[in-house]
């Protein structure tokens, strides 16, 4: 029997299931497994190929007759705020972010708890428990951060600390961005728009890091779950031809983007 090496990537493929964006379709993944010490550049390659990192598991979309799933990432340093987003920055003008070592505690399940049982309480990780939360955070073989959000008090600007946790970001940083993982926010406070807020704080960051992109995950249209993801302009989309840039006034060049 063929011995394979540690860092030789195997790909699997799962049995088709129900959709949990698109109602009435099935859905398959085609997955490998990032550990070794080669797990940061295969994750690299892989997210560029348009997979995305669920702890030590790179898996993307293959379905049978859909394509709907479409990698996004934000092109950091031409993104342009437009008036609801800016609406949104100053709604939370309270809140500071701190980045941490990817660490998982009780005061962060208490908010993924608390989210998932408003927001997400029929989809796949609505039964996960404390420990499950704790392999979301640390079974990583990449580069990860926490990045927690926090109310601001009267020392913020000296310590960059704040007080009361209002939402979190699980974000892998790669060569070329950052690509947020998984992120959550307390539900009393989603007048907020604290998933929006987040994404304008990464594309912040990756700015300030020289990083050219920020890297959203599947856009698919027509799910009210990801369509939101198309609003964060100018944008690439990956195609089979490669990744394509979608302008500010939302439409996609035919030339590919490298």
């Amino acid at each position: 029997m063929t011995q394979h090496s540690r860092d030789t990537p195997q790909f699997y493929l799962t049995a088709p299931s129900p959709c949990p964006y698109l109602p009435g379709r099935h859905e398959r993944k085609v997955f490998t497994h990032l550990v070794g010490d080669k797990a940061g550049d295969l994750n690299d390659l892989l997210t560029h190929g348009g997979f995305r990192r669920s702890q030590s598991i790179a898996y993307r979309p293959a379905c049978d007759q859909c394509r709907a799933c479409v990698s996004v990432r934000v092109i950091a340093n031409e993104f342009r705020h437009t008036r609801n987003f800016r609406k949104v920055l100053a709604r939370n003008a309270d809140i500071i972010g701190e980045q941490r070592s990817a660490v998982p505690t009780s005061e962060q399940y208490s908010i993924f708890r608390a989210y998932l049982d408003r927001r997400h309480r029929h989809g796949g990780m609505a039964d996960m428990t404390v420990l499950d939360y704790a392999m979301m955070v640390e079974d990583s073989h990449v580069e990860t951060r926490i990045i927690e959000y926090r109310k601001r008090n009267a020392d913020s600007g000296i310590t960059g600390r704040g007080d009361e946790l209002l939402a979190v970001a699980l974000t892998d940083v790669l060569s070329d961005g950052l690509s947020m993982v998984y992120s959550f926010f307390e539900p009393s406070q989603e007048s907020r728009s604290l998933g929006t807020f987040m994404i304008l704080d990464h594309i912040a960051r990756a700015r300030r890091q020289g990083l050219p992109y920020v890297y959203l995950g599947y856009w698919i249209e027509g799910s009210k779950k990801m369509d939101y993801k198309g609003r964060f302009l100018p944008q690439q989309r990956l195609a089979p031809s490669g990744w394509l840039r979608v302008d500010a006034t939302g439409e996609q060049l035919a030339e590919p983007q490298d």
